[in-house]
């Protein structure tokens, strides 16, 4: 899949575990694990908003597109 989730970088730079990130934005566990390790389908505008609101940044410093065209 050419988008990449960067939430474990982002959480190992701001010193915050998963667990404490989920009970900071009520997002499950379950959930906050599956964008780290990539294998969520669909991350609604909801979440990605509250991840953004308690990391202090931006979509784009969570998502990145790589073009798998490119070689």
């Amino acid at each position: 899949m050419p988008v990449k989730f960067r939430l474990k970088v982002l959480l190992a730079q701001k010193g915050m575990t998963q667990k404490e990130l989920a009970q900071i934005t009520g997002i499950r566990a379950p959930t906050i694990s599956a964008i780290c390790n990539g294998t969520i389908k669909e991350i609604p505008v909801g979440v990605l908003s509250k991840i953004c609101i308690a990391l202090g940044c931006q979509p784009g410093n969570i998502l990145e597109y790589e073009d798998e065209t490119q070689g």
